[in-house]
């Protein structure tokens, strides 16, 4: 099947990639030139484990291109996705102007049946928006079908959730799409993955009540963890409780300093805005953004309190940017809140990441190091802080660590060490929702 995907990044170029490994043929649409010659050159714009060999695979067997011609990729596809971003406005609400522009260029390009797909993440209602844009922009009186495929991919490991998901989404007004959908995701059934088939409207509210739902989980297992380390209980052991019946499930119960990433935070503010314009509280969803939002200043108590009650003259060696680990994403990340409340507040701050050095350092930040690798990171540190839970900070040389430190302190944010065995080694180690 011949297939346009429309924005190149993060979405667009995993969804067009991994559709090509599926064995159709892919035509990757961006109207940024540089991007594309990027691509073109086997370069990756973004880091995610794996893509640039499924990227160099595909090309080579001729199933997977790259162009800035939208019109020659929607001519020859008979589905075309839209994978533009959707940006949080300053009102809260999802910035929907890149979508409508791409319908609009789209309808333009139409000289046959297609199937246009949403596949960024869009308020319930843009389907209908996207079939009105389409519908007044036609140059030729062509049919066309739009449906919705929301994304549910997690950074780190986007390749495998779309490989092998553990649900496809499908949202279609006619048959005709339907099929078209379900025959684009057929080697997902040797895999017995079950697709859910429904209207537009409820496909896209699937896609932000999924990532709400998660985003809520996050926030309570927070919220436990405070309460965990008031009353001397261990947060681990009641996530591990918690999450052993099946209704409520393991993942998502990993406490830390709160949820970040280019989706959590803005689709539980766009949905609780979506919520508002059709006058539903939603007051669960309006706790989780509060809880998140003083995850930060909890976490910069805690440095504080492990560093004598005041950051001034202090050096804090802070290892972790990103919002979480195998990627390079710094977008709402916590660890770069608490980087920035750090320096607010007085201290020097000495940071590095395995992969997002590159990117960190293009903003100068006052009294904030960039430094080469964890070790010169805590050099002369007054405390080391974990905010990422990348996993060679796991495999510390923890006598090298407090060698080189000024002090003997661990705030580990992320709970990636035991604290008996980190105390045993000499360390006043702190952590989250653990006595």
């Amino acid at each position: 099947m011949n297939i346009a995907v429309v924005g190149t990044g993060y979405v667009g170029l995993v969804t067009g990639a991994c559709f090509s490994e599926f064995g159709n043929h892919v035509v990757c649409v961006d109207n940024d030139a540089e991007k594309i010659a990027t691509l073109k050159r086997g370069e990756m714009p973004i880091y995610e484990p794996g893509l640039d060999a499924l990227v160099e695979r595909n090309v080579k067997a001729g199933r997977l291109m790259f162009t800035t011609d939208l019109t020659g990729a929607v001519e020859r596809a008979l589905v075309v996705f839209i994978a533009v971003g959707t940006p949080q406005g300053n009102d809260g609400r999802a910035d929907l102007s890149f979508v409508h522009e791409v319908a609009r260029a789209v309808a333009e390009s139409l000289n046959a049946y297609k199937v246009v797909v949403t596949k960024s993440t869009v308020p319930a209602g843009t389907g209908t928006t996207i079939r009105e844009i389409i519908g007044k922009n036609l140059k030729e009186p062509h049919a066309f079908s739009v449906a919705s495929n929301p994304e549910f991919l997690r950074e780190g490991s986007a390749i495998e959730d779309f490989l092998r998901p553990n649900r496809v989404v499908i949202g279609c007004e006619d048959e005709t799409a339907a099929a078209i959908m379900k025959d684009l995701y057929r080697p997902l059934y040797l895999i017995e993955t079950p697709v859910v088939v429904t209207d537009v409207v409820t496909a896209e509210v699937i896609k932000y009540a999924s990532n709400a739902f998660l985003a809520t989980k996050i926030s309570f297992i927070n919220e436990m963890a405070d309460l965990c380390e008031k009353v001397g209980a261990d947060v681990h052991d009641v996530a591990r409780g918690m999450g052993l019946d099946q209704r409520i499930g393991r993942k998502f119960l990993h406490p830390g300093p709160g949820y970040g990433g280019s989706c959590f935070p803005k689709d539980t503010r766009a949905i609780l805005e979506l919520a508002r314009d059709h006058d539903v509280p939603l007051k669960i969803v309006s706790a989780v953004i509060d809880v998140n939002a003083g995850r930060i200043a909890t976490s910069l108590a805690k440095i504080k309190a492990a560093l004598g009650g005041s950051f001034t003259g202090k050096t804090v060696g802070l290892l972790g940017l990103t919002f979480k680990p195998n990627t390079d994403d710094l977008r709402e990340s916590p660890a770069m809140a608490i980087l920035d409340g750090l320096v607010g507040q007085g201290a020097k701050v000495q940071a590095y990441d395995p992969i997002a050095m590159p990117i960190a350092s293009q903003t100068a930040r006052e009294n904030v190091r960039y430094c080469d690798d964890e070790y010169q990171a805590v050099t002369g540190a007054d405390a080391l802080v974990v905010a990422t839970e990348w996993n060679q900070f796991r495999a510390l040389d923890v006598e090298r660590v407090r060698g080189v430190m000024k002090a003997a302190v661990i705030v580990d944010l992320r709970n990636v060490y035991e604290p008996d065995a980190m105390r045993a080694k000499g360390f006043a180690y702190s952590c989250v929702g653990r006595s």
